[in-house]
């Protein structure tokens, strides 16, 4: 088990956090004269719960797990920028991504001027072998894992998971955006294994609150410390919190959206695998798929003169369009389109 605070920016250790009005009393009040909010009624009028209780309340029934074990982020790329302030030193660390994947990692790197270290997926989009990470792992930081992969959608096994972050001095990130998509389980059964473990997931996908900004953390209570440290005071706002609330207050009628996802994601597979000028589906465990051209810069091209917009994603794997699942008569219009092409 890794002591976190041998790996935690030392000036971060030092400091001393913003100390709001809301978070210093926490009880109940008839009269609020604290924290210099304007005192009529609007309903937004008055600052949000700093470390949003009520939500990880939800949350921790939602996952089984406890809420000091839960940070919430305006979106998961505010979490992969704290992340990186809390455990890379400027100029000295690294970051540790397995292309190809999510194109933020590398943002925020470079932001905090931290080394990009690429350790490319195999062709199957896997990775590559425990042996063949090892040597790459120069100077402790942040190691990415994105699971399902995007652009890819593949998965990663927990058994490689569990056996990078048992041997990695640093912190493991393990990003499950589309993980309600998936059948396979998610990485938070690993977290009592593994003290410098981190798995994010979102409220952007799956539970259809992509312009709320809410994303997820889970982790050791000593990693959540360190990011309610150094985050914003109220990083996450009432309207995004009370959103959270409502659609998990609607749980069932979700899953049911999720379930239709991905009937239509098998649909679509099969459809897309009649036409001549797909070479290739890959197989997915997201709300998308992956999809192989003859000529994806022409099928493009097209699609978008007919007002549909998809993904090109050639620049990272040759001809290939990445595309959402979308309702299923967007679908069927998707469809109509590329028969026409």
């Amino acid at each position: 088990m890794i002591n976190i605070k041998d790996i935690t920016r030392r000036n971060v250790l030092e400091m001393s956090p913003y100390s709001s009005a809301r978070s210093e009393y926490k009880g109940k009040a008839n009269i609020w004269l604290d924290a210099n909010e304007n005192p009529n009624e609007t309903g937004l009028n008055r600052y949000p719960d700093p470390l949003q209780m009520s939500l990880k309340i939800e949350i921790s029934q939602l996952r089984k797990v406890k809420t000091e074990r839960i940070f919430i982020g305006n979106g998961s790329d505010e979490i992969i920028d704290l992340l990186f302030r809390a455990f890379c030193e400027p100029g000295k660390s690294n970051a540790y991504i397995f292309p190809p994947t999510y194109g933020m990692y590398q943002v925020s790197a470079a932001i905090n001027n931290i080394e990009i270290v690429e350790i490319p997926l195999n062709e199957k989009f896997e990775l590559p072998t425990f042996e063949a990470i090892q040597t790459k792992i120069s100077a402790p930081g942040l190691l990415f894992i994105c699971s399902p992969n995007n652009p890819t959608g593949n998965s990663s096994s927990m058994e490689e998971i569990n056996k990078i972050a048992a041997n990695f001095s640093g912190i493991v990130v393990v990003d499950e955006a589309y993980i309600d998509f998936s059948e396979r389980e998610n990485a938070l059964s690993l977290l009592n294994e593994n003290s410098n473990l981190i798995i994010l997931q979102t409220f952007s996908k799956a539970y259809g609150l992509a312009g709320a900004r809410i994303g997820m953390a889970f982790s050791n209570p000593e990693i959540i410390a360190v990011l309610n440290k150094i985050k914003p005071p109220y990083n996450v706002n009432t309207l995004s919190i009370n959103a959270a609330l409502e659609v998990l207050s609607v749980n069932e009628k979700i899953q049911l959206q999720i379930s239709k996802i991905k009937q239509e994601r098998e649909l679509m597979t099969k459809r897309l695998l009649e036409l001549e000028i797909v070479k290739l589906v890959y197989p997915s465990d997201t709300n998308f798929l992956l999809v192989k051209f003859l000529k994806e810069e022409l099928v493009f091209q097209a699609l978008l003169k007919n007002g549909i917009v998809v993904r090109n994603r050639a620049a990272q794997i040759e001809n290939t369009l990445r595309i959402t699942i979308g309702t299923k008569t967007e679908n069927e219009q998707l469809i109509k389109f590329l028969k026409e092409i």
